[in-house]
């Protein structure tokens, strides 16, 4: 497995070690993850070289991020190795069983981890999660002779293309990946085209502002926080002491007293999502109530790394400036009269060039900015392309441009209350530093 540590490609790996077969992989470079997989007895390099593979190969799984020409890639291929991207092989996994596909450009993970949660328990379950679910401890929940599956539907690279659900959710369209797609337009003809591979029979939950972009051949359920047209809203709310309370009015009646262990607007949204999944599945209104109560999150999404009176630090996987609304408008809800400081380190250049603008009107809501450089990912750089095309759009009048070398430094003078950071590259590979520095 080529690409081993990307959070879909170890869930993969954990999936066909679970089945008896013997897994290896290659990734750039050590992480937590990729230890925790080694300690699991699956062997990984970290050094290209064909000289490292296995005697023997049956078959090959790569992630798009990984170059054309990585030699082990180009070894193994040259050899008559079976080559297939993790999409096409999450395709295969799910084509004869009875499948769940939470898609959208916001919001999987979550909506993944808390359906996953919802459905278990009542038949074996395999569940493929974006994420570090908390509840599981694992981006992985594999259970012998399972007859459904949960599957987070990514749109990059359009790989959610290569599943047909019998349900599937869609929670958002916004721009994104347009290194891919190129236009808005594009990214919604593939979520369009991903809408109608819903098997016959199935059904696709969606918001009732994205059905016009949407023609599935199969039955729409609508869900929404405020649109009273909506087949499952939400009703009641009420937010306190880091909990949600909420009824849920469904096509079949209302869902009393519902308790959600996180704040969060978006977090109660995409638990909607999942209620309106368990409802599909006919599951009991006592079983639903019983496990969202349950629910304990997912790494990186809002996490808190310090929760104490007087120093709060939250973590968030946020890289689209949606997402550091979401966050930065959390944290402002619960925290109200405290200064917020937050790091972002941008993710990749494209996204960097084509949301310049977005970002720095996201970041402006903190009183204070930490801009780390860009994290590359897959892609070379764009010249003229920096984090300084977000920082000089950036209103707030304390930010500051780093490197990750500098930062320690800077949040021991800055002794942030409230500190996010957020990003999808490298940036949670500090936590660790981060968190014993402000303890």
């Amino acid at each position: 497995m080529v690409g081993i540590g990307g959070i879909g490609m170890s869930a993969l790996a954990r999936y066909f070690r679970e089945c008896g077969c013997m897994v290896a992989g290659y990734d750039r470079t050590p992480s937590p993850l990729t230890r925790q997989l080694e300690q699991e007895g699956i062997s990984v390099c970290y050094d290209e070289d064909p000289a490292l593979l296995p005697e023997r190969t049956d078959l090959l799984v790569y992630t798009p991020a990984v170059p054309s020409d990585h030699a082990q890639l180009v070894r193994l291929r040259e050899m008559g190795v079976p080559c297939m991207k993790r999409a096409e092989v999450l395709g295969l996994i799910s084509r004869d069983l009875c499948t769940v596909a939470l898609a959208g450009t916001h919001g999987k993970t979550s909506m993944s981890a808390l359906t996953t949660l919802l459905l278990r328990g009542d038949e074996p379950l395999t569940a493929f999660i974006g994420g570090i679910a908390a509840n599981f401890q694992s981006n992985l929940v594999y259970e012998t002779g399972a007859r459904r599956m949960v599957v987070e539907a990514d749109e990059f690279d359009r790989s959610f293309l290569q599943l047909h659900p019998d349900v599937a959710v869609i929670s958002s369209m916004d721009a994104d990946h347009l290194d891919i797609y190129h236009t808005v337009g594009a990214l919604r003809e593939a979520f369009d085209a991903f809408s109608q591979q819903i098997k016959p029979g199935g059904c696709l939950i969606t918001k009732p502002e994205l059905t016009k972009y949407l023609h599935p051949s199969v039955p729409v359920l609508t869900y929404s926080l405020h649109d009273a047209s909506a087949d499952f809203r939400v009703e009641g709310l009420k937010i306190a002491d880091g909990c949600s309370r909420f009824d849920v009015r469904t096509p079949d009646g209302v869902l009393h007293d519902l308790l959600l262990p996180t704040a969060g607007l978006y977090n109660v949204e995409n638990a909607l999502a999942a209620v309106a999944v368990a409802c599909r599945f006919c599951l009991p209104e006592v079983k639903i109530r019983e496990r969202l109560a349950q629910y304990k999150g997912v790494k990186r999404r809002f996490e808190y790394i310090i929760r104490k009176p007087d120093r709060v630090y939250v973590d968030d996987y946020a890289h689209h400036p949606k997402e550091l609304e979401a966050c930065i408008a959390s944290a402002r809800r619960w925290y109200p009269q405290r200064r917020i400081c937050g790091v972002f380190q941008p993710h990749l250049y494209t996204r960097t060039r084509d949301f310049a603008d977005e970002f720095a009107d996201a970041l402006s809501q903190l009183d204070t900015v930490v801009l780390l450089d860009i994290y590359p990912a897959r892609e070379a750089p764009i010249p003229g392309v920096s984090s300084q095309l977000i920082f000089d759009r950036i209103h707030s009048k304390e930010k500051y441009c780093c490197t990750k070398e500098q930062l320690l430094p800077l949040l021991e003078k800055l002794d942030p209350e409230v500190l996010l950071t957020m990003g999808a590259g490298d940036i949670d590979r500090l936590v660790d530093k981060i968190k014993t520095l402000l303890s």
